[in-house]
């Protein structure tokens, strides 16, 4: 007897075949239901991704993974370091977990040449918000993913934008000259995840306009069919106005209303960001036990958003290539320890749900995990027990995607403010981050609204310890 699921032209049946043929529609199905059901109909596709994680303000170096112990008591700080499992290298004591799986992340501990701006956007592009701004400005990576990778028939988008942190923070997953086609899914998770905002960053925040959310379910009495005929009616009136067109803003409408499509009537997406359907042991995976040593600045997260990770491994699940993620708030200009005793081991333990998870489910090898922030902070504490902005140099991570583990790379001074060996730059660790999706940094060319080349990194070489 013969399926009654049509087959496309290539002989795989669509998505929307696949759920009519199931008969839930959107309703009653589960994610792991669905990533199932497409396996098993030859719907799978390339798992290469990555997830980007921020720590939003600047993470202290000291007070991570390079910490000064023979330094000055201005210098060291409050923080006892401890071992781990990579010989002779330590971490501080509020990072146990990442402790124990040490050999299996890589630490860069001389990340230079920070444009020192409070924002992501070097750690979304590799390059400063100023660099080619009159065409637009560089594309984050997530973009440019969703430019090489992705497509608008694709259930899911390829690059979805999670990060709540501060104004520009929230505004650094940018398209660039790339053009509003690519510009990231952002979902609104505010209900999931607050963070409060400083009265004048609410302020920079609103002068900014409007942020962008989408809607993830049908409305009442809209099926798959009108939604069809709404696009085609769209498409012939606006026949005219695409002819005209040079700012790409009607065919960026044309891929997110296809896209729009693909993603209501899978359902994917939707059962990806509902993270009641993750069974209960999981989700405690990822809920640190309160932490009542600390003190959390109004500005930062509490353990909950240790969850954020696990939103982002079941995006990735359902298709997405690139998720970005923050962490607030790092920017301890005041109070640094008791705010670090209380924000820092939210991270570790979610870092380590994070790759435990991971593994468990085979995609540590198809996921490239990178953690970092905008810039350190100052060897000396000021006279508020806070550390200061320091670009000179600042700490990062990365684990899984074939990154080889138990490397440490990078050494700074007695006082941890000056890189002494081994510095890398943002467009080394993008480039890592390419080699890892299978992007070939140095044959890559995209072109610019002047109709000109631009490669994705001026500097085409990964990080040669990790490959």
């Amino acid at each position: 007897m013969s399926n009654p699921a049509k087959k496309s032209r290539s002989g795989q049946r669509s998505r929307r075949d696949l759920l009519k043929v199931g008969g839930t529609g959107l309703l009653g199905i589960s994610l792991a239901d669905l990533l199932r059901a497409e396996s098993n109909a030859g719907l799978g596709s390339s798992t290469k991704s990555v997830i980007n994680i921020h720590l939003d303000g600047g993470p202290p170096q000291h007070d991570t993974i390079d910490p000064k112990p023979d330094a000055p008591a201005e210098i060291r700080g409050e923080f006892q370091p401890i071992p781990t499992r990579v010989p002779g290298f330590m971490v501080s004591e509020l990072m146990p977990k990442v402790a124990m799986l040490a050999d299996r992340i890589a630490f860069v501990r001389s990340l230079v040449g920070s444009a020192g701006a409070h924002d992501a956007f070097q750690c979304q592009s590799a390059y400063p918000a100023s660099s080619v701004r009159s065409i637009g400005g560089r594309p984050a990576v997530g973009c440019v993913v969703s430019k090489l990778l992705g497509s608008a028939e694709d259930p899911a988008p390829a690059f979805i934008d999670l990060m709540q942190g501060r104004p520009m923070v929230r505004d650094s997953a940018r398209p660039g000259f790339l053009g509003p086609t690519y510009r990231p899914f952002r979902p609104d998770i505010s209900k999931m995840f607050s963070r409060e905002l400083e009265p004048g960053m609410k302020n920079e925040l609103a002068a900014r306009g409007p942020k962008q959310s989408m809607t993830l379910t049908l409305s009442d009495g809209l099926t798959v069919e009108r939604l069809d005929d709404r696009m085609r009616l769209l498409a012939s009136f606006d026949h005219f106005r695409r002819e005209l067109d040079t700012s790409g803003s009607m065919e960026a409408m044309d891929r997110f209303g296809q896209q729009a499509i693909q993603i209501l009537t899978s359902g994917r997406l939707a059962a990806a960001l509902d993270l009641d359907r993750e069974p209960a042991p999981i989700r405690a995976l990822y809920t640190p036990v309160a932490n009542a040593s600390g003190a959390q600045f109004y500005t930062s997260e509490d353990g909950h958003s240790a969850k954020k990770l696990l939103l982002a491994r079941r995006l990735i699940e359902a298709g997405v290539r690139c998720v970005s993620v923050s962490f607030s708030d790092f920017d301890t200009h005041s109070k640094n320890f008791p705010r670090m005793r209380d924000l820092m081991p939210i991270v570790d333990h979610a870092l380590h749900a994070l790759f435990i998870d991971l593994e468990q489910r085979a995609m540590l090898d198809d996921v490239t995990v990178l953690v970092w922030g905008e810039f350190g902070r100052t060897p000396r504490i000021n006279q508020q027990g806070g550390r200061d902005h320091w670009p000179e140099v600042g700490p990062a991570m990365l684990f899984g995607g074939g990154v080889r583990g138990g490397c440490v790379i990078g050494q700074t001074d007695r006082l941890g403010g000056k890189v002494v060996s081994r510095p890398v730059s943002y467009q080394e660790v993008f480039a890592t981050i390419y080699n890892r999706l299978g992007i070939d940094v140095a044959n890559t060319v995209l072109t610019d609204p002047t109709g000109r080349p631009q490669f994705l990194l001026d500097s085409a070489e990964p990080i040669r310890e990790l490959i």
